[in-house]
């Protein structure tokens, strides 16, 4: 016997040609790897198109060859089984049924895409009955992600053994990938995607079709994660580095409700964490209140049912319901962490996608579905087209038509006598010879008029479709829109976000405080507040106004002005130097309160005190501030310089001796810039004579004055020819002027009479840059309000002396402060006119 036995060594000098000589370890890594590939791409990752596994994929496609719609009769779940092993997918029964059972439980997918009668398992970890008691047929939701299978969209694959074929892809009108996520473990890899709201989703591949969104727009369309067991997710964090890298830790955290009386106090929980067995969840807390881990539960009892999840902690009476609340996220799976790998298979290669990647791949992957749908569609209707075309032609010819066919010995010959006469194609000849007689009447041939006039107007549909991807754009932001509209009563969001306390700290101020325009008053000795602009109605020319503080007899209103909460103040000085606070920082008052010093917000100097405030969003290098002085000196910095003001303030500018500031603006660096004084001139001259310099320079000549003159305010000219500059004096008088009949002058002239004063004895108090559409907020020296329509001031000349727009009360009150409550609701000392930028001035 042992004579008989070969040694490979003899085989190989029998047969040398048959073997080949190979390392173990290298056949070992390459048949490794090709395994690791096909169970990658065969088995465990999802496909980016529809985001379903092979078998997945199979169960449904095997479903809709069988004719389950969601609107027809069940079917036992062996049978459908069967025909998916027996068809497509030679392996077990039981991993088939299990992928089957997954698809059907709403506990596992946001939107299942099996609507399965009869036991499918429950969040307690119950198994599902076996599949020869089971029923299932699609959903209604399952049909989208087959919708145009039948219309060439997507390429199809041999099965098994050839004898079938079957889809490599589905079309998927919904992202399925990001609604129902994904599961699985592969060779070295594993993915996990979480599950997305369906609504949400749509609305970010809608506004990524429009433009190009930054992680933070994709987080405002998308908060994160939907589960379909609800629950609360804590922190974005996770959320964002998942968007960002395809990977993160995302906390989920049971929802629950504390409830207590006289008697008792209890912890109820609704919702758990995604992924967790409640079964389970209740028996590992159970242990650990038994040996102590967790405290102050007396016993834990579950009381779900048809109507909802409920399980109730019991809790002893000197329990602090919080502590214990925290304590039981802390040790048991009523906290869990979500860990998201994004792994798909996109053209069959392994890649992390991370958020907008994946949709932009849906978006590529629809679009691509749209051009071989209505290329199918084109061919179809112009093939229809050249059929109703020759049935009108015989239609228009019937009586011939009739007697070929009558006189004919067979329908080939038929056929050939129509080709040949008509010169019907063979296609067209066929129709003719299977029509009917019905089809003769004229009713019959007003439908295939109207049916060629339709054809017509579907095929340079298509054709625009297919020439465009705008098109193409449009048809599948409208296709968004149609699922949207369907599905809208199951895609309220289930899962609700929270910040972490790590992220409550690091939340900016303004995200939290409400945006709204407010009027800041500042009075002579200091006295700052901010009121609601909502609080004064506007009223009629010549009106007393409302009381706006609360003053002490020697206070006086020195400046109001309309700024938004979310506003920068820029705060200068006598001195030169300039602070800036937040609106939102300065408390809101009423109508009656006199405010707080402003000594609370900024540090000034002895012998300082404010002498204008301009407002401002942001600190953009390409505005400019243009502050003017008593003097008739005028300067001009980047805004940038002011970004980072340290508590004792910068100097704006370096003041000559008894000069001071008495405007300040904020430009685009290419407008025209009018000085007015209060003896009734003004000069208008281009803001390029200006040169930007830095912070503590001491500008250039502006204006010239005569003697015992001086610069009370400066305006910007827009370029809109409804603007007019207002003037308005002390004494309540005022109007306005058209810009056009100022004539530009140069930097450092006397300027154009502005407004007669010296008939009053008056003198100018201010000069704005309004439109019809503004309304103003005057304030007068004793502390009263009015709000007028910038309309209702006539438009005078500009030598006239204008006319009354305010009365006091007491003779001794005089107008000390004016300023615009522009439509978006900027002005300032500087008046803005766009809540959006810097706050560039009028």
């Amino acid at each position: 016997m042992a004579a008989d036995k070969k040694t490979a060594g003899d085989i190989a000098v029998q047969n040398p040609a048959n073997i080949i000589g190979k390392g173990i370890k290298d056949e070992i890594e390459t048949a490794y790897l090709n395994y690791s590939m096909s169970v990658i791409v065969g088995r465990a990752l999802p496909d980016i198109r529809d985001g379903l596994k092979p078998v997945h994929r199979r169960i449904l496609f095997s479903m809709h060859e069988m004719g389950l719609r969601h609107n027809t009769a069940h079917k036992k779940s062996a049978r459908i089984v069967g025909d998916v092993i027996g068809k497509y997918h030679p392996h077990g029964d039981l991993a088939v049924y299990d992928a089957l059972v997954r698809m059907a439980q709403d506990f596992s997918l946001r939107h299942p895409l099996i609507d399965g009668q009869g036991n499918f398992g429950s969040v307690d970890g119950d198994p599902p009955a076996a599949y020869r008691y089971t029923e299932a047929r699609m959903s209604e939701m399952a049909q989208e992600l087959l919708a145009d299978l039948d219309k060439e969209t997507v390429p199809f694959d041999p099965n098994y053994d050839e004898t079938l074929t079957e889809p490599h892809y589905l079309p998927a009108r919904i992202p399925n990938l990001l609604v129902n996520g994904a599961q699985g473990i592969a060779v070295g890899m594993s993915t996990s995607i979480p599950t997305y709201n369906l609504g949400e989703i749509l609305d970010a591949v809608v506004a990524l079709i429009d433009k190009d969104l930054s992680l933070s727009e994709l987080i405002k369309i998308i908060p994160g994660p939907d589960f379909p067991t609800g629950a609360t997710i804590i922190g974005q964090k996770g959320i964002a580095e998942a968007y960002r890298i395809g990977k993160g830790s995302i906390v989920i955290r049971a929802k629950a409700d504390i409830e207590t009386d006289e008697d008792r106090q209890a912890i109820i929980v609704t919702e758990i964490p995604y992924m967790v067995n409640k079964a389970n969840l209740i028996e590992d807390i159970d242990g650990k209140i038994k040996e102590g881990t967790i405290a102050d539960v007396n016993h834990v009892r579950d009381e779900s049912d048809r109507e909802g999840m409920r399980i109730v902690f019991e809790l002893s009476k000197k329990a602090n319901p919080k502590t214990v609340l925290n304590n039981l996220y802390k040790h048991s799976r009523l906290q869990t962490s979500f860990h998201v790998m994004n792994l798909v298979l996109v053209d069959g290669i392994p890649k992390i996608l991370g958020m907008k990647e994946m949709l932009l791949n849906f978006i590529a992957h629809r679009e691509d579905i749209i051009l071989k749908r209505t290329t199918f569609e084109k061919r179809k209707a112009e093939e229809r087209i050249h059929v109703v075309d020759g049935l009108l032609k015989a239609l228009d010819n019937i009586d011939a038509v009739i007697k070929i066919i009558k006189e004919s010995q067979s329908s080939d010959k038929a056929r050939e006598e129509l080709v040949g006469k008509f010169q019907f194609s063979e296609i067209q000849a066929n129709e003719i010879l299977d029509m009917r007689l019905r089809r003769l009447t004229g009713l019959e041939r007003q439908k295939l008029v109207d049916e060629q006039q339709q054809l017509l107007v579907d095929i340079d549909r298509y054709k625009a479709i297919l020439a465009s991807k705008d098109e193409r754009m449009k048809v599948i932001k409208e296709e968004c829109a149609q699922i949207k509209e369907k599905y809208k009563k199951s895609i309220a969001r289930k899962s609700t976000i929270e910040l972490s306390e790590e992220e409550i700290v690091d939340i900016p101020p303004e995200d939290l405080i409400k945006e709204e325009d407010v009027a800041v008053i500042l009075t002579k000795t200091g006295y700052i507040k901010r009121i609601p602009v909502s609080l004064y109605e506007t009223q009629n020319r010549g009106g007393k106004g409302k009381r706006a503080a609360s003053l002490k007899s020697e206070d006086v209103i020195k400046d109001v002005f309309i700024a938004s909460t979310h506003d920068y103040l820029l705060v200068l000085t006598n001195m030169g130097r300039l602070y800036w606070l937040r609106v939102y920082d300065i408390p809101e008052g009423s109508r009656e309160s006199k405010g707080k010093p402003i000594e609370a917000f900024i540090s000034l100097k002895p012998e300082e005190r404010i002498s204008t405030i301009v407002q401002t969003r942001d600190f953009s290098e390409d505005f400019y501030l243009i502050i003017a002085t008593k003097h008739g000196i005028i300067k001009k910095s980047t805004l940038d310089q002011f970004s980072n003001i340290r508590e004792p303030g910068v100097i704006a500018i370096t003041l000559r001796e008894n000069d001071e500031i008495v405007a300040a603006k904020i430009t685009s660096g290419d407008h025209e810039i009018v000085l007015g004084t209060k003896h009734g001139m003004a000069n208008r001259f281009a803001e390029s004579e200006v040169r930007p310099t830095g912070r503590g320079t001491m500008g250039v000549k502006g204006m010239n004055l005569r003697e015992g003159d001086h610069v009370i305010g400066m305006v910007t000219v827009e370029e809109d020819a409804t603007m007019t500059l207002l003037t308005v004096t002390k004494k309540g008088y005022g109007k306005r002027t058209r810009f056009d009949d100022y004539r530009l002058t140069h930097r450092g002239s006397l300027g154009v009479k502005n407004i007669d004063t010296k008939l009053r004895g008056d003198e100018v108090m201010c000069i704005k840059c309004v439109s019809e559409s503004d309304e103003l907020m005057l304030a007068s020296k004793k502390g009263n309000m009015v709000r007028l329509a910038a309309r209702d001031i006539k438009v005078l000349g500009r030598a006239a002396a204008g006319y009354i727009i305010m009365r006091f009360k007491d003779e001794e009150d005089e107008l000390v402060a004016i300023d615009l409550v522009v439509g978006s609701g900027l002005g300032d000392a500087g008046d803005g006119n766009d809540a959006g930028d810097p706050g560039e001035a009028r």
